[in-house]
């Protein structure tokens, strides 16, 4: 006998319209797909398909069932041998009882560990004087007794070694802790220490509810602001959407997937009896969680924030999903409002209407661009269709690919055929070209007031800060068309004082970044080299130093794309995100003398970083002294630069700070 729960897994891994389309000629229509039925050899389409219910349905001799009815009925095979003739398919082993009972799930033991910490960091919460911040920090946004035991909310207390002893009681040592992302060891450091500290703490399960990680969110001014557990081996971000083994149902029922940031937004939408929703485990969904919300719910909601890193996290999930074959809608909250407060404040009913008037990405990107008169003279018109053909690229539906392009011939009053030329026309393999023709700077001939095409989460600039332009649109929500921009020869460059700048778009207009020397280049180069020679050393960069903490512009944007994508994503793709000044900076890493890791002491550098962050707190320090005349803030703030001082001393060597210069 098959157990259940691989029978669960082949049914959810398995797409029932593409195991069916094997036998029988499938054509989509609305939220089905339909055919002739294959069991009384119809002529008409009369057998419809739905993969959000992974049922079929004939409506003349009502043969109906899943995907394993299906395969039963069509090829003669028994119940277990149509399970496996699935499971080959999807690549799941299925195995019947009695070997199964031999077989030891190498990870059962981080699902266990994982779960004893859960429930540890449950207890926290609720300890009378440990947990009381953390409870009033749960108050503050609107979440009670009820939504913490719902959700398994927890607090991890600031003591470096409570969870390590707890579970140590239990029998787990350090490295079951270690694997399972619980613990932290770092370089230089013999005894290893709990990873979250001082930080709300939701658990994360994998689709069939198993627990395979942690988001800490922080309570006051500690960075990141949100840190996941590491990648191991039950927790991939990549593969993982937060929410999804409680939504996975509801979506089924609801036939839409709704798809917000945060952990928060996820909650307060269910809260509000709004199931259907998940959160991806970052600002934009990898091609796996596009992958994994299609088999529940085709029609797919984003619902992001409304601030320019929203924007741009809109457009980038709205492009995997379109080549997962999703339908895609854009929903636009009110300035300055983000799910969780909008339904606070609202209420269910508010967010349905929202729901209600979401458009279409591609209408969306047309309609922004519409807003700034990207349509109108010819010059701009041409720049608006390639900002507007990834978009066109991505829809793997034949049916949607064909709306995009019949939509934007009656924009830009352009022949059909000769915009679906266009779009065929650029092959993956001159892809790579992208960046450095697309964001050209004045010095390559470019005249620089034109918004590249959308292709990717960095055009140029900075994600998810305020370094660079956005890409779209800097607001949700309705705004007031733009005016043209000025010519080239009269707009002020964006950077004071320097040559390479770009005429004043719109303000969503994407612009490449300039050179920025800095005299900590070699450390934050460093750094990056080792980021690019190993891709985990992102995610190890970032426990101490987010990659906002980097000066140079073009190493920031670098650090950050790498730790948002996923481990196993190729360098070349990752290069056509990048602008052409990141590019060069990128390659000249590359292309240089070998990567030698003993040589280039990551410890050193992070080190080098901690007394930079120290050093600037200290400046800091030295002018609220300045400034102050206060006996009693005086004699603190004289505490406190001691303190820096004597931490500064105690990481790097005096012989690595006497080069330095004196402030």
């Amino acid at each position: 006998m098959i157990p259940d729960e691989t029978v669960d897994r082949v049914r959810e891994a398995a797409d029932i319209v593409e195991v069916i389309s094997e036998f029988v000629p499938l054509k989509r229509s609305g939220g089905t797909w339909r055919g002739p039925c294959p069991f009384h050899q119809g002529k008409n389409p009369n057998f419809a398909v739905s993969p959000s219910h992974g049922s079929y349905h004939c409506f003349v001799c009502h043969e109906s069932g899943d995907v394993f009815t299906f395969i039963r009925k069509r090829l003669g095979l028994d119940w277990p041998a149509a399970v496996k003739f699935i499971g080959d398919k999807v690549g799941i082993e299925v195995i019947d009882a009695p070997r199964r009972a031999q077989v030891v799930d190498p990870n059962a033991p981080n699902h266990e560990v994982l779960a004893a910490a859960g429930e540890w960091f449950q207890q926290q919460l609720r300890d009378e004087a440990g947990g009381r911040a953390a409870r009033e920090y749960l108050a503050s946004r609107g979440l009670d007794e009820a939504a913490w035991s719902r959700f398994g909310l927890g607090f991890a207390p600031r003591d470096a070694q409570a969870l390590r002893r707890y579970l140590h009681s239990l029998g787990a040592d350090d490295a079951r802790q270690l694997e399972a992302g619980l613990l932290v060891l770092r370089e230089g450091e013999t005894e290893p220490r709990v990873r979250f500290r001082g930080r709300v703490m939701f658990p994360i399960h994998d689709e069939r509810g198993r627990p395979v990680g942690f988001g800490g969110r922080a309570m006051g001014d500690d960075t990141p602001k949100y840190l996941n557990s590491p990648e191991s081996a039950v927790f991939q971000k990549r593969r993982t959407l937060y929410g999804l083994n409680t939504a996975k149902q509801a979506m089924r029922r609801a036939s839409r997937a709704i798809v917000v940031e945060g952990y928060l937004d996820a909650i307060r939408l269910m809260l509000a009896g709004i199931e259907e929703v998940v959160a991806p485990l970052g600002t934009a969904l990898t091609e796996e969680q596009a992958q994994l919300l299609v088999r529940y719910a085709t029609e797919v909601f984003l619902l992001y924030d409304g601030d320019e890193a929203g924007q741009k996290a809109t457009f980038r999930s709205g492009l995997e999903l379109l080549r997962a074959k999703a339908t895609v809608r854009v929903v636009s909250l009110p300035e300055g409002e983000d799910p969780d407060s909008f339904v606070r404040a609202q209420g269910r009913a508010a967010m349905e209407g929202q729901l209600q008037q979401a458009i279409d990405l591609f209408d969306r990107q047309v309609q922004l661009l519409e807003r700034r008169g990207w349509f109108a003279d010819l010059r701009h018109r041409r720049t608006a269709i390639d900002k507007l053909l990834p978009t066109i690229r991505a829809a793997q539906d034949p049916l949607t690919r064909d709306l995009y392009l019949a939509r934007l011939s009656a924009t830009t009053q352009l022949d059909k055929s000769t915009l679906a030329a266009e779009a065929d026309a650029l092959p993956d393999r001159d892809r790579r070209a992208l960046p450095a023709r697309q964001n050209r700077d004045v010095s390559s001939g470019g005249s620089g007031d034109e918004p590249p095409p959308y292709d990717g989460p960095y055009d140029g600039g900075y994600d998810g800060h305020h370094d660079g332009p956005p890409d779209y649109a800097a607001h949700g929500g309705d705004v007031e068309p733009q005016p043209l921009p000025p010519p080239a020869s009269e707009a002020k460059p964006p950077w004071k004082g320097s040559k390479r700048g770009k005429s004043q778009g719109p303000d969503w207009q994407v612009t490449a970044i300039p050179p920025r020397p800095s005299r900590d280049e070699p450390v934050e180069r460093a750094l990056v080299r080792a980021m690019l020679a190993d891709r985990g050393m992102a995610e190890r960069v970032a426990e101490r130093h987010p990659p906002d903490s980097f000066r140079d512009a073009r190493y920031r944007v670098i650090y950050d794309v790498l730790l948002h994508a996923p481990l196993d994503e190729p360098l070349d793709r990752i290069a056509e995100q990048l602008g052409a000044d990141v590019l060069r900076a990128m390659r000249d890493l590359i292309e240089g003398a070998p990567f030698d890791a003993e040589a280039a002491d990551i410890g050193l550098s992070l080190s080098k970083l901690d007394v930079r962050a120290l050093e600037t707190r200290k400046d800091e320090v030295l002018d609220a002294m300045r400034r102050t005349d206060d006996r009693e803030t005086l004699d603190r703030l004289m505490r406190e630069r001691l303190e820096l001082e004597t931490e500064i001393r105690r990481i790097l060597p005096m012989r690595s700070l006497r080069s330095r210069p004196r402030r």
